[in-house]
C-alpha cells in the first residue's frame, strides 16, 4: 500500500489583531524520519499485542453485508489475488527483473526503511512557488493507474509497468482483462465516502482560513474562490430527474 500526504511544514499562531501568522518548522533530519518510522512500527506492534490490529478485527464487515461481490474483489486486491475469471484465487502474475540485474537501493535524504515500511519526507514546495505546489498537489491527488504505463499484449492481456521496482524485483503486473477490471472496481471510491480530508485549518468553510496569510495572497493574485456557500435560498434549484443527462 502506498499513501501520499501533503502537510503544512509549520503552524499558525494568532496575532493580537486576530490575524494568523505562519511559523515554519525546521526541515526534518534523516534521524527524525527514522525515529518517526520506528515509532509507527512500535505502535503497530503494540496494537497487535493488545488485539487491536486490523488483522485481529472481528469478522464484521458492513461492505460484505451490503455489497458481497465488491467486498470479495476488495479482499482479493489487498491480498494480491484474483477474484473473478478462470484464475480466481490465484496470485496476480508478477514479472520480475533479470536475476543478474544490479540491485538498486534508494539513497534519498529524509527517507527511512524498516520491516517493509518506507517513509519519505523530502519533497517540499515554498509558499510562493505556486507552480511547484500545484505539481505536488496533483501528485498527491493522482489516479492510482497512469494511462501511459498500461499496454495490451499480443495475447490481449493488460500489462502494467510499475513506476518503481518492488523489493522482490517485480517490474510489471500482468492481468487478464476481467482481472484488470476487478482491480479498477476495488480502487473506485464508493459514493458519499470521502477519500481525502484536509486538515482543519485548510477546510473551505473553516472560519480561521480567511485570516491565514496564504488566503490573502490568493485574493491578491486574482483568485475568486468563495469564502462560503451562498444561502440556500440563493442557490440554483436542483434539476428535475427528467432534465438530468443520461451517462
Amino acid at each position: 500500500m502506498f499513501t501520499s500526504i501533503a502537510f503544512l511544514d509549520g503552524v499558525f499562531a494568532e496575532r493580537a489583531d486576530g490575524t494568523l501568522e505562519f511559523h515554519a518548522a525546521a526541515p526534518p533530519s534523516d534521524e527524525d524520519v527514522a525515529r518517526l518510522l520506528a515509532a509507527i512500527r512500535r505502535v503497530l506492534r503494540l496494537l497487535a499485542r493488545r488485539g487491536l490490529a486490523t488483522e485481529d478485527a472481528p469478522d464484521v464487515d458492513p461492505l460484505a453485508e451490503e455489497f458481497p461481490a465488491l467486498a470479495g474483489i476488495s479482499s482479493a486486491a489487498v491480498q494480491g489475488r484474483v477474484a473473478l475469471g478462470a484464475r480466481a484465487g490465484a496470485r496476480v502474475i508478477q514479472i520480475r527483473r533479470e536475476p543478474d540485474a544490479p540491485w538498486v537501493t534508494s539513497r534519498d535524504p529524509r527517507q527511512a526503511h524498516l520491516d517493509g515500511f518506507d517513509l519519505h519526507a523530502e519533497i517540499t514546495a515554498e509558499a510562493d512557488d505556486r507552480a511547484r505546489l500545484e505539481r505536488l498537489a496533483r501528485y498527491v491527488l493522482r489516479p492510482p493507474v497512469a494511462q501511459e504505463r498500461l499496454a495490451l499484449t499480443p495475447e490481449g492481456q493488460v500489462l502494467l509497468t510499475l513506476k518503481a521496482e518492488w523489493a522482490d524485483g517485480t517490474t510489471h503486473l500482468l492481468f487478464e482483462p476481467i482481472e484488470f477490471l476487478e482491480k479498477l472496481a476495488a480502487l473506485t471510491p464508493r459514493p458519499r465516502i470521502p477519500q481525502r480530508q484536509p486538515s482543519r485549518s485548510l477546510r473551505p468553510l473553516r472560519k480561521s482560513r480567511a485570516r491565514a496569510p496564504p488566503i490573502a495572497a490568493l485574493n491578491r493574485w486574482g483568485s475568486r474562490l468563495p469564502r462560503r456557500l451562498p444561502p440556500r435560498a440563493d442557490r440554483a434549484p436542483p434539476r428535475s430527474p427528467a432534465t438530468v443527462p443520461s451517462p
